[in-house]
């Protein structure tokens, strides 16, 4: 039995591996660096091609199918979304550690999780361990923004 959502779904996701894997083989290359900038998009966008491939085949729904989802839901995908491009329009001028803390805290936050202690320790904890890991041991250069260091 043929599975046209599942289908029509990974055909776009193929499309959009492509076109991302486009971008990422055009992203500049740094000099002195073990690991380039462009090695974890081209990973993400093979990735997202083989997933695709993996959908395109394997079992599903089809489009008889109902997905029930709940307006309360749909507006905390949208305002993940919203956040997920504050994130990308603000990472360059801003950098890294604010745009990351801010992602982390908020999108926890709209979520439902309510423990503002614990979500604010592990939203300065996380981006400060992977900028540490990223500049000091693999080398790579992480977008500064607005921070000294």
């Amino acid at each position: 039995m043929l599975k046209p959502l599942n289908r029509k779904i990974a055909l776009f996701l193929w499309c959009l591996a492509a076109i991302y894997l486009f971008f990422a083989f055009r992203l500049p290359s740094y000099a002195y660096v073990p690991i380039d900038s462009n090695a974890l998009p081209i990973i993400l966008g093979i990735l997202l091609l083989l997933l695709s491939i993996t959908l395109f085949f394997g079992k599903g729904h089809s489009e008889k199918d109902k997905f029930n989802i709940s307006k309360a839901d749909l507006l905390k995908l949208l305002g993940v979304f919203v956040l997920i491009i504050f994130y990308a329009s603000f990472l360059e001028s801003l950098g890294f550690l604010i745009v990351s803390i801010f992602f982390i805290f908020s999108c926890s936050y709209l979520l439902g999780y309510r423990k503002h202690v614990i979500n604010a320790f592990t939203a300065v904890l996380v981006p400060l361990t992977f900028y540490l890991l990223f500049t000091s041991v693999l080398q790579i250069r992480l977008p500064q923004g607005i921070m000294p260091f």
